[in-house]
């Protein structure tokens, strides 16, 4: 069952042309905790600046990459894998964060790496894309040391998450992310 926040259920999508590196993705409406987390990273004083127009809404894009191996494993091909699956996601969100900036509407994506965003400024405190997975997806995780560790529903722990955020009127990003939505 989807969580209650979901707006548009997780599909897979791709650049065009790129078919090769899907993206599952899915918006959604950023409950409580999220938006705690969002005012965390963002900060209160930007989020006051963010939160004014009518018919606009603070909503998080949710991304999975299935990986092709365990990302649980260390070693040099686990490492080039990483650095593949960041690339896709990174060319993926600032592309969508451009047409939504574009249309004149605030977008960010998170670096997986560092869970800092990537295009705003001064921001200093990580985002955690488990916890948002967890939260959004209702994805499961356990814990590995110190690392918590995703699981997606059909790919174990071959998942690689990324997470953009927009604000914007619903209709608007969602219209954009099925653009890149297509049936597997």
């Amino acid at each position: 069952m989807a969580p209650t926040s979901t707006l548009l259920s997780p599909k897979l999508a791709a650049l065009a042309g790129k078919r090769d590196d899907p993206i599952e993705c899915s918006v959604h409406t950023l409950p409580k905790p999220l938006i705690r987390e969002f005012r965390h990273v963002f900060g209160e004083k930007y989020n006051e600046d963010l939160m004014q127009d009518d018919g606009m809404e603070l909503l998080a894009i949710p991304t999975n990459q299935q990986a092709r191996q365990d990302l649980v494993a260390v070693g040099d091909e686990i490492e080039l894998e990483k650095d593949r699956l960041l690339n896709v996601f990174l060319e993926f969100g600032k592309e969508l964060c451009e047409r939504v900036r574009d249309i004149g509407y605030w977008a960010d994506y998170i670096d997986p790496c560092s869970g800092l965003p990537m295009i705003t400024k001064d921001c200093n405190k990580v985002y955690s894309e488990v916890d948002g997975m967890e939260c959004l997806l209702n994805y499961r995780a356990y814990n590995a040391g110190f690392c918590k560790v995703l699981t997606h529903p059909k790919w174990g722990t071959y998942v690689y998450p990324a997470t953009i955020f927009c604000y914007a009127p619903r209709d608007k990003i969602m219209a954009i992310v099925q653009e890149y939505q297509f049936e597997s």
